[in-house]
């Protein structure tokens, strides 16, 4: 019988509590938040830490920068535009992926628990190493494609009807919560794009002012690279866009079989 074991230090132990100096107890929340750092070669362990409700905004982001500023300078996490469009900000929060910026923590349970992103390499508490998600992004040729050169002075003109069909799609933010969230990504991560990859791929496939549809299809025809998801839909139900990246790697799927 397999025997499977965690790699040694991977084990997430219990940290220290850090109280909130000053503060009304009734007017406090405790946050759990993952910390961890090559450096040590310890365990991660995860940090309690009581946020001061009156001197924190409303959101999760708020409470880590409060950490951050209040309490340990030290304390990691990627952020940028606060507003839900940089897709800076990815991590898992009470047990799902979303953006920090825009998760209330009034609409969260206690206790809140805040690790980084799952199935990625951790680079240093809740940052992880997208490298290799961008490398797929690059891999899909995400720009427009043309074998009709552009006119120095017009714009590619599309219709209306044309334009809707990139709804749904456009919006993508590449914060890569549903990628994390997809069972068939992390075990396949070295061949199978994720959701959101093809759903950028999708992108370009809807877009009419694109010739190169046929070569698209081409690199995921008959391979990993499409064929690992399973419509799980956990990217579904994940995106903090409220996109639906199930159905645009259907379509995909769909297209290739209609060409054959």
């Amino acid at each position: 019988m397999a025997e499977f074991r965690l790699p040694a230090h991977s084990v997430v132990q219990k940290g220290d509590y850090h109280y909130a100096k000053d503060a009304q107890r009734t007017h406090t929340r405790v946050v759990q938040v993952y910390r961890w750092q090559a450096e040590t070669q310890a365990n991660p362990r995860l940090e309690q830490y009581e946020i001061d409700l009156e001197r924190c905004g409303p959101m999760v982001l708020d409470a880590l920068f409060y950490i951050k500023n209040h309490i340990d300078p030290s304390f990691s996490f990627r952020r940028s535009c606060r507003e839900g469009v940089c897709g800076s900000c990815a991590m898992q929060i009470n047990g799902g992926n979303t953006l920090a910026c825009t998760q209330a923590l009034s609409d969260l349970a206690d206790p809140v628990q805040v690790y980084p992103l799952p199935h990625m390499a951790v680079m240093k508490d809740l940052v992880v190493d997208l490298s290799h998600f961008y490398a797929q992004y690059s891999s899909i040729r995400p720009w427009l494609q043309s074998d009709v050169q552009a006119h120095p002075d017009k714009e590619r003109l599309q219709s209306k009807q044309e334009r809707l069909r990139l709804d749904g799609l456009y919006e993508c933010i590449l914060c890569a919560c549903c990628s994390t969230s997809c069972p068939s990504y992390w075990w396949n991560s070295d061949k199978f794009l994720g959701p959101a990859i093809l759903l950028q791929l999708q992108r370009w496939l809807q877009d009419s002012r694109d010739d190169y549809t046929g070569a698209r299809l081409d690199s995921v025809e008959d391979s990993y690279r499409l064929y690992r998801c399973h419509t799980i839909l956990n990217c579904t139900n994940t995106c903090p866009k409220g996109l639906n990246p199930g159905q645009a790697i259907s379509s995909i799927k769909r297209q290739i079989a209609l060409r054959k």
